[in-house]
């Protein structure tokens, strides 16, 4: 039985005792990790293809431990300018273990605890909701300035007419003393 699973952005073909490197995900070494965005699972009978997930379809794993990939030098140059740039990144990563594919806990189960929290949330965002509207009132008086800002803009427009007779008598000067 395999099954491919999507987690940290990517893709993994798994199968049970399979060892694999994943972008870090939270748990110590030891810890059982379900990965629930399982995309298709495939046995002796046939694949089945989520749309984009398969319902009720987990992978549990293990996390065997916590390390780093290998370090990735970047390095930027320009030609001719004295222009270099190098720097250096390792990617943090978890080694896991494939321990079960199969049948877990519904979906359904955790948005039912997230809609619990929820009115909880509700009624203290409510309290401070008396102060948002003063906060509002300030909102105004900003987009009043922004208003008056393009009669500003009209005014360097004269300026730039008033410098041109200026460059002409300049040039005269140079002719008058040669």
């Amino acid at each position: 039985m395999f099954a491919v699973v999507k987690t940290g952005g990517k893709q993994y073909k798994v199968a049970k005792d399979d060892v694999l490197k994943v972008e870090k995900l939270d748990g110590e070494a030891g810890a059982k990790v379900t990965l629930d965005e399982v995309l298709m699972v495939g046995d002796d009978k046939g694949v089945q293809v989520g749309s984009p997930t398969v319902n009720g379809t987990v992978v549990t794993a293990e996390i065997l431990e916590q390390t780093r990939g290998d370090k990735v030098i970047v390095f930027k140059k320009k030609r001719r300018q004295n222009y270099r740039r190098k720097k250096g990144h390792r990617q943090e990563l978890t080694v896991l273990k494939v321990l079960e594919i199969g049948k877990g806990a519904a979906k359904k189960a955790a948005p039912a605890k997230k809609a619990e929290a929820a009115p909880a949330e509700k009624a203290e965002e409510a309290k401070p909701a008396a102060k948002k509207p003063a906060a509002k009132k300030a909102a105004p008086a900003k987009t009043a300035a922004a208003e008056k800002a393009p009669a500003k803009k009209a005014a360097p427009k004269k300026t730039t007419a008033a410098k041109k007779p200026a460059a002409k008598k300049t040039t005269t000067k140079k002719t008058e003393e040669k």
